[in-house]
């Protein structure tokens, strides 16, 4: 099944501490369902150091959100929204578009096949 959320879309946080905040995907965790969002839900992890490999300390980084819990922003319209996929039959080439559910408008191309 395509995704409906990828890296580099923007994206807004609709539950949680961290409700309210937007934020581009850094990377998608599939198996997990969750995605790693820029500039959100930061942690603090406590290091041991490893002589020759790493400095011990706090380090601070994005810990991932459940996917759930994530909405697209619509690059058109500019708001968050559910996403979709619509099928387009162009000649003989048939394309899988995602889609904004609330302005109707294709986000991207998901896939494209040639048919014989």
């Amino acid at each position: 099944m395509a995704a409906k959320i990828k890296k580099g879309d923007t994206v807004v946080v609709m539950r949680g501490k961290e409700k309210g905040k937007t934020g581009e995907v850094i990377r998608v965790l599939r198996d997990k369902n969750r995605v790693v969002v820029k500039n959100v839900n930061f942690v603090k992890k406590h290091v041991k150091e490893i002589p020759g490999v790493r400095e011990g300390g706090i380090y601070e980084f994005e810990a991932p959100i459940h996917i759930s819990n994530v909405m697209l922003v619509c690059p058109k319209c500019g708001k968050p929204t559910r996403v979709g996929f619509r099928m387009v039959q162009e000649g003989d080439t048939l394309r899988k578009y995602r889609f904004c559910k609330k302005c109707g408008e294709n986000i991207d191309l998901v896939r494209e096949r040639v048919k014989k």
